[in-house]
């Protein structure tokens, strides 16, 4: 039987902007499939701007088949947009972990969390005059939560957010979302991790 995949989050996980392949989900998929995993296309549960508390809401109403093989996370990104407090992302962002555990089969261990991008280098954020430096503290704070988080619940931690940064320039038209070649970047990152949860 080929392994099952979920993946939960926002606008990076649902590929706003690029076509459908261009999503790094999609093209981890095709990287382990690569690699002779057989797995099922990815069940993504994600749409764009959507806040921890709205991710977990869909989640409420989404019908899943566990338990997954794999189940990936990356969401925050639209709570420090909305400049909503590092300790109810916490608490929120710990409730949706335990929920992928769960539909891991309480396997931590096929939980991979992803960091959150910044996108305070963007064009997009140069054009709403943002101030990067506070985009990039605000952010470095939401993901030391998410990284404590991940460990604390015994789950894998990916540090995409350095690809980010590194990369302003590889972005959709949109000249905010990720564009399919910084996707592959990430994709490239998180494959090790994703390749040893499913072993």
């Amino acid at each position: 039987m080929p392994l099952h995949y979920l993946a939960l989050g926002d606008s990076y996980t649902i590929g706003e902007a690029v076509p459908a392949t261009g999503r790094w989900p999609v093209q981890l998929v095709h990287q382990l499939r690569a690699r002779g995993v057989a797995i099922d296309d990815p069940q993504i549960i994600a749409v764009t701007g959507w806040t921890t508390d709205e991710l977990s809401a869909a989640m409420d109403a989404a019908t899943f088949t566990p338990p997954y093989d794999l189940v990936t996370l990356l969401i925050g990104v639209n709570n420090q947009y909305r400049g909503r407090a590092a300790g109810e992302y916490r608490s929120q962002f710990s409730g949706l972990l335990r929920r992928a555990i769960a539909l891991a089969g309480d396997r931590a261990a096929h939980v991979v969390v992803v960091s959150i991008p910044d996108w305070g280098v963007t064009r997009f954020a140069r054009e709403q005059d943002r101030d990067p430096a506070q985009i990039a503290r605000a952010l470095d704070v939401y993901n030391a939560i998410a990284r404590d988080e991940a460990g604390r619940a015994g789950t894998r931690w990916v540090d995409i957010t350095p690809i980010s940064r590194r990369h302003p320039d590889l972005v959709a038209d949109d000249g905010l979302h990720p564009g399919a070649a910084q996707y592959t970047l990430w994709t490239d990152a998180i494959l090790p991790a994703a390749a040893t949860a499913v072993k």
